[in-house]
């Protein structure tokens, strides 16, 4: 079960970074597009996919947890399969983000399970982009 509307709200109000698993360096890919779209919008991105070096003018990482412990990440948005969605968690409860936020199509009761009982916020199947843009969040550090 996600969060209620206001919980996901002040998620992305409060939000200054996002690591995003799974960001593809091809344009047309919606890990990119929404990408893309949180950038516009203010956001700092930090690309996780080890395939790649860098992706929209930032370094991209292997993992999580590869990510210097200096870069503080306020949301992981996930766009891999399902089934990849536990380690993934481990890490980001491991790194104590906040929210683990999977995209469209991507949900794991048990990876959701451990994030909230790690007192993470976890959304399940719902795109980061889309919610943004219906909520009209104001840009990182704008008065809400």
């Amino acid at each position: 079960m996600n969060p209620p509307e206001e919980v996901l709200r002040r998620a992305l109000v409060r939000a200054r970074t996002v690591a995003v698993v799974g960001l593809s360096d091809k344009p047309e890919r919606d890990s990119n597009e929404a990408a893309r779209y949180l950038q516009a919008h203010g956001y700092r991105v930090v690309p996780v996919n080890p395939m790649v070096r860098e992706v929209l003018g930032e370094r991209s990482y292997s993992s999580l947890g590869a990510i210097p412990p200096e870069v503080t990440i306020d949301i992981v948005d996930v766009f891999r399969r399902s089934e990849e969605v536990g380690p993934i968690m481990d890490e980001a409860v491991a790194r104590n983000v906040p929210v683990v936020w999977m995209q469209l199509g991507v949900s794991n009761a048990e990876a959701a399970k451990v994030g909230r009982t790690a007192g993470l916020t976890v959304v399940e199947d719902r795109c980061i982009m889309s919610d943004h843009r219906r909520m009209a969040i104001p840009p990182p550090g704008a008065p809400p």
